[in-house]
């Protein structure tokens, strides 16, 4: 499945008034899940296996840094089970080496076509999440206006927002 995203990931210190404030405009919550993300050796872009209790797919996405919205190009497939998940990560770490992996607590929460993601991050602390989600880069102009949306509304400020993925940030600091 193919699909364009308008996205941003900032720090945050504020998850108890951000999880209010997705709840009180009705968000519903998917619940809680337990990830690990295994990003394997690439040439370009990224390649993750999402090992979860709620959710486990192969994604590939490709994507600049910057540290405010930017787009994605993402290929998903979804997996049936953790299971699954985690012996296609075991044969994709044989063929091409996992760069890093990625080890979190997240909190799942969707309006309409926004997702949300309130996450704890093994070694880094805590972030939030917005994705806007569309069928192809033509929606561009309406995700980026959602996601700015829910940037002012949940009061992510300029300086939390992140350039990067968990797994370069995590790649720096074992470094």
């Amino acid at each position: 499945m193919q699909k364009h995203l308008v996205e941003i990931k900032a720090s945050t210190t504020r998850t108890a008034k951000q999880r209010n404030l997705l709840l009180a405009k009705g968000a519903d919550f998917k619940g809680t899940d337990h990830q690990i993300d295994h990003y394997f050796n690439v040439p370009e872009g990224r390649l993750k296996l999402r090992s979860g209790s709620i959710e486990h797919s192969l994604i590939f996405y490709k994507r600049s840094d910057q540290a405010g919205p930017k787009e994605s190009s993402v290929g998903l497939t979804k997996i049936n089970t953790r299971e699954l998940a985690d012996s296609i990560a075991s044969t994709l770490n044989q063929a091409l080496g996992t760069w890093v992996k990625v080890d979190k607590q997240r909190e799942i929460y969707f309006i309409d076509n926004v997702k949300f993601h309130l996450d704890v991050v093994a070694g880094l602390g805590s972030f939030i999440e917005i994705e806007a989600i569309g069928d192809s880069a033509d929606q561009n102009s309406e995700l980026l206006k959602q996601c700015q949306h829910y940037i002012e509304y949940l009061g992510v400020q300029e300086e939390e927002l992140i350039d990067v993925s968990y797994s370069d940030l995590l790649s720096r600091s074992n470094s």
